[in-house]
C-alpha cells in the first residue's frame, strides 16, 4: 500500500506536516512498515480540499484531527 501526502504550500498551511508525523507513528505502532510506503509530493491539484492524501489511487482529504479515523478506515482495514 502506498500513501502519498501533499506537502505543497497550501497543504503545509493546513497541517500536512502533522498528518505525516501522525501517519509515521501509526504505521510504526501497528508494525506496518513492511506493508505501507509513506511518501510526500508537491501539489495533487486539489488545494481547497484540505491536506490531500492518496492511498494507492484513491484521493482523501485529511486534517490533523482526523488522521486516526482515516488510518483506521483506509489503512488498517485494508492492510
Amino acid at each position: 500500500m502506498k500513501i502519498t501526502v501533499c506537502i505543497g504550500s497550501s497543504c503545509h498551511i493546513k497541517g500536512s506536516r502533522q498528518v505525516v508525523e501522525q501517519l509515521q507513528n501509526l504505521i510504526a505502532e501497528n508494525n506496518l512498515e513492511e506493508k505501507v510506503q509513506l511518501g510526500g509530493t508537491f501539489c495533487l491539484g486539489r488545494c481547497q480540499e484540505g491536506v490531500c492524501v492518496m492511498v494507492d489511487d484513491a484521493f482523501h482529504s485529511v486534517k490533523p484531527e482526523t488522521v486516526e479515523s482515516f488510518f483506521k478506515t483506509e489503512v488498517l482495514a485494508k492492510a
